[in-house]
């Protein structure tokens, strides 16, 4: 395998964008960089309109290939499809950066990536507390189960090398629901100390792949839906955690349909009988998906009776880990 830190083409993202874009995110907040994790610099993005203002390659060789094949497609509210190859994460690095960088793994239950809610709108709200972001637009696992973590783990081997230049110390992943699901993944299955995250965020995560309620569509498209018992327990991220489990900070809502909260709480649990630092927050309130998507960039915000209480806490929860 190629250095992770050596990129291989650097273009300029304007050739890209000529193409007529069907979707935009009602922000003109863009990544710095966008960055291929196996595919070549100049291959074509397609229709997605968040795009950075340069285009790299890390040139890596995939250990497994999810399979998929063809363009990728775009909904109205971002939600990214048929992601194969050319997974790719979007850098964003504040004007004055606090030291902290998140790691950002939108929802989507293993379908698609949800690059609007749970992507760039994070992006624009972290820079703003001056923390840098990462957002993953990483490959469906289409049945092959490791080929998310391997994304994310890529992602978090480039940051680290990539950290000081930046002027980062301390890197994070957060996710929402089945990209809860893959943050939870990166927090209980690195694979060594530069795959490690030094905190976790999860939002209304996908945790339990067993018989505890949770979501059906996020379980079959990441291990199939004839998964024998110990693969659904060792997918179930409540049991894999340690001591060595980075701290936590989890939001969810009791209401919530879609990822029943109990994903959350037995995660919680888990990690208060590991001697793990976690915080929760469980509002009445919210249902399941509310992500970034605040009145600044959508009509109506269906948790906005508690959004600035969840960001205060959040907020204040990332400044006092720190450092």
């Amino acid at each position: 395998m190629k250095s992770i830190s050596r990129l291989i083409f650097t273009v300029t993202a304007g050739c890209f964008l000529a193409q007529a874009l069907p979707a935009q995110p009602n922000t003109d907040f863009r990544p710095d960089s966008t960055i291929f994790l196996y595919a070549a610099a100049d291959t074509p993005i397609g229709p997605d309109p968040v795009v950075g203002k340069t285009i790299s390659s890390m040139n890596l060789r995939m250990k497994e290939s999810n399979g998929l094949s063809g363009e990728e497609a775009i909904s109205a509210h971002g939600g990214i499809t048929n992601i194969s190859d050319k997974a790719r994460v979007d850098i964003y690095i504040p004007d004055n950066p606090s030291g902290q960088m998140v790691i950002v793994c939108p929802g989507g239950g293993y379908g698609f990536v949800s690059s609007y809610n749970e992507g760039v709108y994070i992006a624009e709200w972290m820079n703003s507390l001056g923390i840098a972001a990462a957002v993953v637009k990483y490959r469906m696992p289409a049945g092959h189960s490791s080929v998310p973590l391997e994304d994310v783990q890529n992602v978090f081997r480039y940051c680290r090398s990539n950290a000081g230049k930046w002027g980062i110390r301390q890197i994070g992943v957060m996710g929402f629901s089945a990209g809860g699901h893959l943050a939870a993944s990166a927090a209980t299955l690195y694979a060594d100390k530069d795959t490690r995250p030094d905190f976790a965020v999860l939002v209304y995560p996908v945790i339990a792949m067993d018989s505890t309620p949770s979501h059906e569509g996020s379980r079959i498209n990441l291990i199939g839906p004839d998964a024998d018992n110990s693969v659904r327990a060792g997918w179930s991220l409540y049991t894999r955690v340690t001591p060595d489990t980075p701290q936590t900070f989890i939001a969810h809502c009791s209401d919530d349909r879609t990822v029943p909260v109990i994903n959350s709480i037995l995660f919680y649990n888990a990690l208060v009988d590991n001697g793990v630092s976690a915080e929760i927050h469980v509002w009445p309130a919210g249902g399941h998906g509310w992500g970034g998507s605040s009145e600044k960039y959508v009509e109506k915000d269906k948790f906005g009776y508690a959004r600035s209480e969840y960001e205060t806490s959040l907020a204040r929860w990332l400044k006092s880990i720190g450092g």
